[in-house]
């Protein structure tokens, strides 16, 4: 599965993420890989790859930097920054837009895939 979340410096994208992984057991420490690109997740036999792409300046350093790999149907693949590496990522099954708004956020969920569809479906917006 691939979810995009998109927004500006300090919408919240990450903490969207720390919750995501909080929602799914994991205890240990989240943090933003604005400078690593990448940070991994094992969750039982889930593989969930969080990447942060804020600091690509081409499309095509998602190639160079070997991450194409990770986006196979054994793992999550959660997107910060995708239009940076637009031309080079699968599609999302999930798109997250996210807006600051006064104090609080507001959020944009859509399914784009029958995959993206059936996720949504399970949850409780």
């Amino acid at each position: 599965m691939v979810i995009y979340v998109s927004g500006d410096l300090g919408a919240g994208k990450t903490t969207l993420a720390r919750g995501l992984l909080r929602g799914l057991g994991y205890t240990g420490r989240v943090k933003s890989p604005t400078f690593t690109l990448v940070e991994l997740y094992k969750l039982s036999r889930l593989y969930l790859y969080h990447f942060d792409f804020y600091r690509f300046k081409d499309p095509r350093e998602l190639g160079e930097a070997g991450f194409r790999e990770y986006f196979n149907r054994d793992s999550v693949c959660l997107v910060e920054w995708p239009e940076r590496a637009a031309a080079g990522l699968p599609p999302a099954d999930v798109r997250i837009v996210m807006r600051v708004a006064g104090s609080g956020r507001d959020v944009e969920i859509f399914a784009e895939t029958e995959v993206g569809r059936r996720c949504l479906d399970r949850i409780e917006l």
